[in-house]
């Protein structure tokens, strides 16, 4: 059966925003639902990261050829075992199945309680019919919000004329069709290294992912600050050095 994850402490501020306090009456809740990193992200290249199962069984972290800065629900994956086998299981479910056993899979297993659903802390939209299955569970959940962050964006284009206003979504910059972000005007989010950084975009920083929830901020782009275990030496893990010592808060909890 496929499993949803409870909030965690990022998701949790949402409750905190007036904006999306109708989605949370009768004591509704946050949830997320998550794919295998990386495993599940057909487009993904500068973020590309992995959890591999080696033949002793252990994990490790793969990262890929064009990786700038490390997926960090893939290093989740490799120190949490709970957390791979609930996202791999999710993955295996679904990623043969047809649009209309997704939805009904998605459907089953989804919470009663949900208010607000966050499409992916962990993995994309892997195939055109998942993609159009998560369209149709919103269609037929009008007074719940689901949202995401994709680099799936050929799908989004072909859906996007179709796409119920309970579904938001935000282009991930930082993969193979970043092309069509600026094809097509959707709206963005970029991972930064530094709050000038954003500031030279003209980006606002989210720090609680209302930037992406929020249905009528579904046109502005933001900023998000590096995050996450990343590989020794590189520029990512220097910027989170100096985010250290200026004391940023960039992180959250699981």
């Amino acid at each position: 059966m496929l499993k949803f994850s409870k909030e965690n402490a990022k998701l949790r501020k949402l409750r905190d925003i007036p904006e999306l306090e109708r989605f949370l009456t009768d004591k509704r809740k946050i949830y997320s639902f998550d794919l295998l990193s990386g495993h599940s992200c057909p487009f993904a290249e500068k973020c590309l990261s992995k959890a591999v199962v080696q033949d002793d069984g252990k994990r490790k972290i793969v990262d890929g050829e064009k990786t700038e800065f490390r997926c960090f629900s893939a290093s989740q994956e490799v120190q949490y075992t709970n957390v791979y086998n609930s996202r791999s299981g999710n993955f295996e479910n679904l990623r043969q199945k047809k649009s209309g056993e997704i939805g009904s899979l998605i459907l089953d297993a989804m919470p009663e309680n949900l208010g607000i659903c966050r499409i992916h802390v962990a993995g994309d939209f892997f195939s055109p019919a998942y993609f159009a299955a998560w369209v149709e569970v919103a269609r037929h959940n009008p007074d719940r919000l689901f949202y995401a962050y994709t680099k799936s964006l050929p799908y989004w284009v072909n859906y996007r004329s179709v796409m119920p206003e309970n579904f938001v979504l935000t282009a991930s910059r930082g993969g193979r069709c970043d092309d069509m972000i600026d094809e097509h005007g959707l709206r963005e989010s970029v991972v930064v290294f530094s709050e000038q950084e954003a500031a030279d975009l003209g980006y606002t920083i989210d720090h609680d992912d209302s930037h992406a929830a929020v249905p009528e901020w579904r046109d502005n782009s933001f900023a998000l600050l590096i995050h996450g275990t990343q590989p020794k030496g590189s520029d990512a893990s220097e910027a989170l050095k100096e985010l250290r010592k200026n004391k940023v808060d960039f992180s959250y909890s699981r």
